[in-house]
């Protein structure tokens, strides 16, 4: 199987492109700066951004199945999502690839906190989503409802916040809303969710909720 990888750079798309290799599967990156990409020599690399539809085409071609980890790598408003998920849609169309998974946000739904408690809803929407995290926030937004409405077989993976830590191997899964008091959860679980999500049926088409 041929996995296209955009973000594989990234503290997340490192941890998926290892995965996609153990797992066997050959490997196409799209990466800024191939010659700090640790894992250059092991994956057919594309140089490039995802902001440049040429390249995006080129590594999706022949792609079975799509992995997205790309996001804002900082609070200021970057316009990374807004600018590269519908070049990768349009790539994927015009391929004929079907199957993206992508790395999404907790708060890219409204109703993403409606299992919180009231304290903790208010906290999360108005200081950490509407104040902290404001673009970063609309970027996701904007990344739902590109991908709801491409017609492709999507899965984004939505978590709250990420560690750097090791992963549990155990955490809770939920279709509908962030689990109660889901604060955090470690790249490598969401990583290992989404390489299970390569052969799983179950949420193609859906936003998924991941947390500790």
């Amino acid at each position: 199987m041929k996995i296209a990888i955009f973000g594989g750079s990234g503290a997340t798309g490192r941890l998926l492109t290892e995965r996609c290799l153990t797992a066997g599967y050959e490997v196409i990156a799209l990466v800024r700066r191939p010659a700090e990409f640790a894992y250059a020599g092991q994956v057919r690399v594309v140089e490039g951004t995802a902001f440049d539809a040429e390249a995006v085409t080129r590594t999706v071609e022949g792609a079975d199945v799509v992995l997205s980890a790309l996001g804002a790598r900082s609070l200021k408003k970057e316009d990374v999502l807004e600018r590269a998920v519908p070049l990768i849609v349009a790539a994927m169309k015009e391929a004929g690839v079907r199957r993206i998974i992508v790395l999404g946000s907790a708060g890219a739904l409204s109703d993403s906190l409606k299992k919180q408690p009231a304290w903790r809803r208010w906290f999360v929407q108005k200081i950490v989503y509407n104040t902290f995290l404001k673009w970063a926030v609309a970027s996701q937004i904007d990344q739902w409802k590109v991908l709801s409405a491409s017609g492709l077989d999507f899965t984004m993976v939505m978590p709250p916040m990420l560690t750097n830590g090791k992963g549990r191997k155990a955490f809770r899964v939920d279709g509908v809303a962030l689990p109660r008091h889901g604060a955090r959860i470690s790249r490598e679980d969401v990583a290992d969710f989404m390489m299970d999500q390569i052969e799983g049926k179950e949420w193609v088409g859906k936003g998924v909720y991941v947390a500790w």
